[in-house]
């Protein structure tokens, strides 16, 4: 048996949420349908020990012009200014001022050579590095924690689009970022665990097969990770190919997260730590997030990959820190969660960049069809990719297409 909707929603992460949000309070009957168990998608926080701390996205970027700041000061959630602190090394551990500026030059030089490349042919972000430069691991591992992936994997002209972009404000929600999405959704009719198999878009009314049944609507936004759509999880009618590939060419980077009790931190809220920064397999360490004892230890790319597993990934983070600590904070460090977001079903990584040569597909998987069909998230963004306000502005644009508002 059928029933009706004016829209239906396809994804509870950011920017399915964003579209609902903004199609239910303009009145219209919308259902947001979820495959997993809980809303937020690649925005998860949970608490530790009286902790709020985010297993996925954390940071707003580009904060200040950045809708879920707002959102956040609007629901009453608190925005910390100051708690990144990247460029910093604690007590300069294993990483000397005059290297750090060294490096800091580096990555300026990286930039430079990039934007000189901007209008030839798209290439590996690492032709922006020669192959002798000292800094070049470091560069990797950066790429890796931004991009989900090696600096050899990620279009360069993607990674300008981005780069250029980008502001430098980096806020927190003390709360969790995954508490603010999640907290947006509220009041909306939502399906959790109700995967949908099969879009029929043939005739004026859209048919959305799921495991809730079918549905009849006058328009869908799909907003799932691009993995999803690559392996045809989702099957249109008519068949869209050009979709399918688009996808397949914004592969997922993944992102991981080790979080660790401390026993008797002794460093200032938000200190930061780089685990080793002459080589490109080595984690970000960020010391007592809000002052909480935790340290939140960040692997990205293939380093991510290769430790998937959370006891390997504890024990990378932990030799790590104490090699910089000193051997008597082994038995003060405790591994209490870890992720592993390329094995989460439904999702299959952290975030996404272009592969070499398909900087357009996000304007392509962007694409509305017929003016029925519609897609979002991150992938679909053409300069904030890979954030949730990338996703939130996918699923407004989504959503006052629907609405005519544009």
């Amino acid at each position: 048996m059928a029933r009706g909707a004016d829209a239906v929603i396809v994804g509870g992460g950011a920017a399915g949420i964003a579209a609902a949000r903004h199609l239910h309070d303009a009145g219209r009957d919308v259902l947001l349908l979820e495959a997993g168990d809980r809303l937020g998608g690649r925005a998860h926080s949970i608490t530790i020990g009286g902790a709020n701390v985010d297993l996925g996205c954390g940071w707003l970027h580009s904060a200040r012009r950045n809708p879920w700041t707002g959102i956040a000061r609007a629901r009453g959630f608190t925005v910390a200014t100051d708690t990144a602190r990247w460029g910093e090394q604690w007590r300069d551990l294993g990483f000397p001022r005059d290297d750090h500026r060294a490096a800091n030059a580096a990555r300026e030089r990286m930039t430079a050579a990039a934007h000189a490349l901007a209008t030839a042919p798209d290439r590996a972000l690492g032709a922006a590095v020669p192959s002798d430069e000292r800094w070049r691991p470091l560069l990797d591992a950066i790429s890796r924690f931004a991009n989900g992936a090696a600096i050899d994997d990620v279009s360069l002209h993607d990674w300008l689009a981005y780069e250029d972009a980008a502001t430098e404000d980096n806020w927190a929600v003390r709360e969790g970022y995954g508490t603010l999405i999640a907290d947006h959704a509220r009041g909306l009719p939502v399906r959790l665990g109700c995967a949908v198999t099969r879009i029929d878009h043939r005739d004026t009314r859209v048919r959305v097969e799921s495991a809730a049944g079918t549905i009849e609507t006058e328009a869908v936004v799909v907003a799932v990770p691009t993995p999803v759509l690559a392996r045809g999880a989702i099957v249109f009618d008519p068949p869209l190919p050009e979709k399918v590939d688009a996808a397949a060419g914004l592969p997922l980077g993944v992102a991981d997260k080790v979080m660790l009790r401390v026993d008797r931190p002794d460093w200032p809220a938000d200190s930061h730590l780089m685990g080793n920064p002459y080589s490109a397999d080595t984690a970000s360490h960020r010391l007592s997030p809000f002052g909480y004892p935790l340290i939140e230890s960040f692997l990205g790319g293939p380093t991510a990959d290769e430790l998937e597993d959370s006891n390997a990934a504890a024990a990378f983070v932990v030799d790590e820190l104490v090699a910089l600590l000193g051997g008597e904070w082994r038995a003060r460090l405790h591994p209490v969660a870890a992720t592993r977001w390329r094995h989460e079903p439904w999702i299959g990584g952290s975030y996404s960049h272009a592969a070499v040569g398909h900087a357009g597909a996000r304007v392509v998987l962007a694409a509305p069809i017929d003016a029925r069909l519609y897609f979002a998230g991150e992938a679909c963004s053409p300069h904030d990719f890979s954030t949730a306000h990338g996703a939130y502005a996918t699923g407004m644009a989504a959503a006052r297409a629907i609405l005519g508002e544009v």
